[in-house]
C-alpha cells in the first residue's frame, strides 16, 4: 500500500500542493502534520509509522517534509528498511524500493557523515592551533561592557537599599539576571532579600 505524508510548517502554508501530488501518484492513506520540521513531536508521522506494515511505500512530496535533520532522515529509513517499508520521494531522486533509489539515499547519508567528521577535524585542528598559541576555546568569561556597566550600577542600588524588583525594572533585566550580576561583582547577597524578591 501507498501511505501518502504531508507536513507544513504554520497554519499558514496549505497541504494541499502536496496533498494532490500524493494522490496523483497513486497513495491510498493519508497522513499530515502541521508542525515545524525541527519539532519532534509529529503525531502524522508516529500515526503513519505505527500503521506502516511491510511492503508498503511511504511517499512524500520532498525530503526535507519528512526528516528534521539528515541525521533523523538517515535513521528514519534505517528504520524503515529493516521493517521493509519503501520511501519515495516524488521531488528527490529518492526510492528506496529500487537498487539505485537506496545507493543514491546511501550516499546522501555517506556525504552527509563525511560533513561532520571534516567539521569536527576542522574544529579540533582549530581548538589545538589556539591552544599552542596559549589561547583556549570557547566564549570570554566575563560580561560585556554594557552588563558591567548595568553590574556596577545594580551594586550601587542594591547597596543603597533599593528593592530587587525596583532594581531589575530600573535596568530592564530580569532578577536572575541581576544576581548574576550582583555575584560578578561580589556583592554578598542577604538571604532575607532573597526570600522577598
Amino acid at each position: 500500500m501507498l501511505l501518502g505524508y504531508a507536513r507544513v510548517s504554520t497554519n499558514d502554508q496549505n497541504l494541499d500542493l502536496q496533498l494532490d501530488a500524493l494522490r496523483s501518484h497513486g497513495c491510498e492513506r493519508f497522513f499530515s502534520d502541521v508542525v515545524s520540521g525541527a519539532k519532534a513531536n509529529r503525531p502524522g508521522l508516529d500515526e503513519m509509522l505505527k500503521n506502516a506494515r511491510e511492503d508498503d511505500v511511504i511517499v512524500i512530496w520532498k525530503l526535507d517534509r519528512l526528516g528534521r535533520s539528515l541525521k533523523h532522515l538517515v535513521e528514519l529509513v534505517a528504520e524503515l528498511n529493516e521493517r521493509k517499508i519503501g520511501l519515495q520521494s516524488l521531488n528527490d531522486p529518492i526510492d528506496t524500493t529500487t537498487a539505485q533509489g537506496r545507493l543514491v539515499f546511501n550516499i546522501f547519508a555517506s556525504l552527509a557523515e563525511f560533513e561532520r567528521e571534516i567539521i569536527r577535524e576542522r574544529t579540533n585542528a582549530g581548538l589545538a592551533a589556539a591552544r599552542a598559541r596559549g589561547r583556549k576555546g570557547g566564549r570570554k568569561p566575563g560580561l560585556s561592557e554594557e552588563a558591567q556597566r548595568k553590574a556596577r550600577i545594580a551594586e550601587s542600588y542594591y547597596k543603597e537599599g533599593m528593592p530587587v524588583n525596583q532594581i531589575s525594572k530600573d535596568l530592564n533585566i530580569s532578577k536572575a539576571t541581576l544576581y548574576k550580576y550582583l555575584r560578578y561583582r561580589k556583592v554578598e547577597i542577604s538571604q532575607y532579600q532573597k526570600q522577598t524578591s
